[in-house]
């Protein structure tokens, strides 16, 4: 384990950038601005859509920092490249850091509907149940399953816009959580399962947990369509075409280029993409409901 004996301001502002998890925060953030923008749209009060974003951005640095302080111990086991483990953030630094970004996020909710801060107290909660040892456990999945439909919800929410075919977000996060999850979980399989994590991938093992997230991509998919062809969600068919054929093509370019067989370093980009594709299939949905 490497460790920095005598910090420098750069080193110090390094390690709370990588403490914050940038890679998949900005996800996390790029899905949030969309859903608060078709939300907001066609006259968003902008004030009120940075407010909804700043407030989940500071939620999911929260998460990340928390998360980095919990696993502290494995890191420097078998991360030797995390901020804490190199020294450059100490724990207990992480831990203030990661409240303090508790306290943010809800003062830039208090402003909002009041709707806004019960949805992200409950993703928070989730998420931080998570890092507590969740994680470890085959009941990850249900925790990526629940807190997923909450992003979407909240965004509309934050803003005041509550629509009734927002009760369908629910079977269609759980099916697309389940699968960032298990995309998510790719990435260290084999450091977990060493050390004694069941996590719902560990259960499932390589081949079976990149083939569960393909399919429950396309189950979201199928479900879109379902709605649509019984009239329970009408939505523009004109963006709802193109949205699957985009995602059908992504799970098709995932199945080619990722997988068991591949490079575990390969792992990272196939989370990414999942992620991408679930943000793409999710919003156009959306946009083609509320077009």
């Amino acid at each position: 384990m490497e460790i920095v004996r005598k910090r420098r301001a750069g080193d110090i502002l390094l390690g709370f950038f990588l403490l914050s998890h940038p890679g998949p925060v900005l996800i996390h953030i790029i899905g949030v601005t969309v859903f608060t923008l078709l939300a907001a749209w066609p006259h968003p009060v902008w004030i009120v859509v940075l407010l909804v974003i700043a407030a989940h951005a500071a939620m999911q640095i929260s998460i990340a920092m928390i998360n980095d302080y919990c696993d502290r111990s494995l890191d420097a086991a078998v991360k030797p490249e995390k901020p804490l483990s190199r020294g450059l953030v100490y724990p207990r630094e992480a831990l203030i850091a990661g409240l303090f970004m508790i306290v943010v996020m809800v003062l830039l909710l208090l402003p909002l509907n009041p709707l806004a801060l019960l949805v992200s107290l409950a993703y928070l909660v989730l998420g931080q149940g998570y890092n507590l040892g969740l994680k470890s456990t085959p009941l990850s999945g249900i925790v990526f399953a629940l807190a997923m439909p909450l992003i979407p919800l909240y965004a509309f929410v934050g803003v005041g816009r509550v629509l009734p075919f927002l009760f369908w977000l629910v079977p269609l996060g759980v099916l697309l959580g389940v699968a960032l999850n298990l995309a998510n979980s790719l990435t260290d399989l084999e450091e977990d399962a060493a050390y004694g994590a069941k996590t719902l991938a560990v259960l499932l093992g390589v081949p079976s947990s990149f083939l569960a997230c393909h399919l429950l991509i396309l189950a979201g998919g199928a479900l879109i369509v379902l709605l649509l062809l019984l009239h329970v969600v009408p939505a523009n068919t004109w963006i709802i075409v193109p949205t699957l054929i985009v995602t059908c093509l992504a799970v098709g370019g995932m199945v080619l280029f990722f997988g068991a067989r591949k490079p575990v370093s390969t792992r990272k980009f196939h989370f990414y993409l999942a992620a991408f594709t679930c943000i793409v299939l999710a919003g156009g949905w959306l946009i083609g409901v509320i077009a």
